[in-house]
């Protein structure tokens, strides 16, 4: 009895720890998820890259609205380095519905993203890294197979007001491991929009 007790707390333990999502040193796992151009996309697909910057996004959300540009800027200054950035919408379609598809392959042609911008059908990723918010970003480096989380949280400290940032904090985390360093920061909190599933 004391052993099948033993079992079931380390299953609950288990159990809460993966519904939490994932934490800074955890290995975050791939996926496979359509772009706005209608391929199939996996984090395996970047052969070369060093890392990525995932950031969880829609379309609807006025703080992503206020960062886009800055979505923008921050793969066209990394992504050479190694760092895409990759766009997940994990809102279901049905709860927002400006938050659909194929509002999603409008957004990215009128916005000209550089990047890719998937979409999580059955909201199967967003549960497993823990995104909570839009945006919400996830920067992972690659070890050897793994993909290792190094930074979570916000892009920077003001979205209201881009020339108004007085920390960086995702540019900062990429240049550091560029760097061969830990970032400083490692964790801030995300601000923006909730994820939308149906209640």
């Amino acid at each position: 009895m004391k052993r099948l007790f033993l079992m079931l707390m380390a299953t609950f333990m288990v159990a809460g720890l993966y519904a939490q999502g994932l934490k800074i040193g955890d290995k975050a796992p791939d996926f496979r998820l359509k772009n706005v151009d209608g391929k199939m996309v996996s984090l395996a697909d970047y052969t070369q890259a060093k890392g990525f910057i995932v950031i969880f996004s829609c379309n609807h959300c006025p703080f992503v609205k206020a960062y886009e540009d800055r979505m923008i800027a921050l793969h066209e200054k990394y992504a050479s380095k190694g760092f895409p950035v990759i766009a997940i919408n994990s809102n279901d379609p049905e709860v927002v519905p400006e938050d659909s598809f194929d509002k999603m392959v409008e957004r990215a042609q009128q916005k000209k993203f550089p990047f890719v911008y998937l979409f999580d059908e059955g909201q199967k990723i967003y549960p497993l890294y823990g995104a909570a918010r839009t945006p919400h970003v996830y920067i992972l480096s690659k070890k050897a197979n793994d993909l290792v989380v190094e930074y979570i949280g916000t892009i920077d400290d003001n979205y209201k007001d881009a020339s108004a940032v007085k920390e960086k904090y995702v540019e900062n985390a990429v240049d550091a491991l560029l760097s061969g360093k830990k970032p400083a920061v490692t964790e801030t909190k995300a601000v923006g929009c909730s994820i939308k599933v149906k209640k």
